[in-house]
């Protein structure tokens, strides 16, 4: 095996032992094909930032500076990061599917991400010299279990299938809203690496909601159970984002690489200095119309499920390790209170003993299409 990366297909002998190596298991694949994909250009030119106007950056060599070099390397490791990352994550599921369909989907999840993975190390490889070489190895080096990925959400257990269905829902939708961020980028191959990858995410959301749709139509799993994993998972989810007023968010898209989410759809203008909150809050009116679809399926008088608040176990940015409520109310008691405020409304010990009981029958979901 080579030890170091010179081409790309050094780089595939590192990919296929990190397959070995989180023990996911290959034949589960078929005859899933791992490619680099690129959709047709939408714009020649740079369509946002202060080279607006000017032609897309093909090569490396194109782009101005390396300031600007730098923070499109950042990017790239960033995503790629994640997908391989989520597969550590879920790979273990696959062991305990409710159902064929479900087994089939998770699998098809894995292969997506981990061909996302496979397209982020390609750009490295193949336009960031070996600076990129060493980036798409580390990418392969790094494990969720010990806490080594760049990214909270991503060193988080993801202990079960209504883990899985709340990740997928919730952190797999913040990974649309970077992917199309990215997708008017000034870099064509990234910009173009985009297109298909969102097509694929498509499908993990939909995974998600429909998931849960199926949990709450089943109605076995108390819903006070399925809030606790909303809360686990969805204030990662906002941290994702990034911090508020952030110099990083503010270059990116003063360079052109990164833009706002509905940067197309919107004459609002710009704030560079505010841009993480601004897609926060974008993603934050998306979760809540999602937990009212949700809702819709509850029997009349069930108490709704509901996303917990902006300012609710946030780990970076202006609420980083402060006292909020999931409400997001300032939380006043002592510390111990709020320890058990917590132990409350965080997944518990027993929360997991309840679900194994629960998992045991496979009438904890309904059947896909009910």
């Amino acid at each position: 095996m080579a030890k170091s990366i010179s081409t790309f297909e050094d780089w595939i002998e590192f990919f296929h032992q990190w397959q070995k190596d989180i023990q996911f298991d290959t034949t589960l694949l078929g005859d899933f094909h791992f490619e680099a994909k690129f959709a047709e250009e939408d714009s020649p030119v740079i369509e946002f930032g202060d080279y607006k106007g000017r032609a897309k950056w093909n090569t490396l060599m194109q782009v101005p500076n390396q300031q600007v070099r730098d923070a499109l390397l950042n990017l790239i490791v960033y995503q790629g990061d994640t997908e391989f990352a989520s597969v550590e994550q879920q790979r273990h599921l696959v062991a305990t599917a409710p159902s064929d369909y479900d087994l089939k989907s998770i699998v098809r999840v894995m292969a997506e991400e981990q061909r996302h993975g496979w397209q982020m190390s390609y750009l490295l490889v193949n336009h960031f010299g070996d600076t990129g070489k060493v980036e798409a190895k580390k990418l392969l080096e790094r494990r969720s279990w010990d806490q080594e990925r760049l990214l909270g959400s991503f060193n988080e257990p993801c202990d079960n299938w209504l883990d899985f269905f709340v990740f997928t829902e919730f952190v797999d939708r913040d990974g649309k809203y970077q992917l199309k961020m990215l997708s008017r980028s000034a870099f064509s191959p990234l910009a173009r690496s985009m297109g298909p990858m969102l097509k694929e995410e498509a499908f993990h959301l939909g995974t998600g909601h429909t998931g849960l749709r199926r949990i709450l139509q089943a109605g076995k799993i108390p819903t006070d159970l399925i809030q606790r994993r909303f809360n686990k998972w969805v204030p990662t989810a906002f941290d994702l984002f990034g911090k508020d007023r952030s110099s990083t968010a503010h270059w990116a898209y003063v360079w052109g690489l990164k833009c706002r989410y509905d940067e197309l759809e919107t004459d609002t203008p710009v704030e560079k200095e505010n841009l993480n909150d601004y897609n926060r809050n974008l993603y934050h009116r998306e979760c809540v119309e999602l937990a009212t679809q949700l809702n819709a399926v509850l029997p009349t008088g069930e108490k709704q499920i509901r996303i917990p608040d902006l300012k609710f176990r946030r780990a970076i940015g202006a609420y980083a390790d402060q006292r909020w409520t999931v409400e997001g109310e300032k939380f006043t008691g002592s510390e111990a209170d709020w320890n058990d405020y917590l132990a409350a409304n965080l997944p518990t010990k027993e929360d997991d003993a309840l679900l194994a009981e629960i998992f045991k029958s496979n009438d904890w979901i309904a059947p896909k299409g009910k």
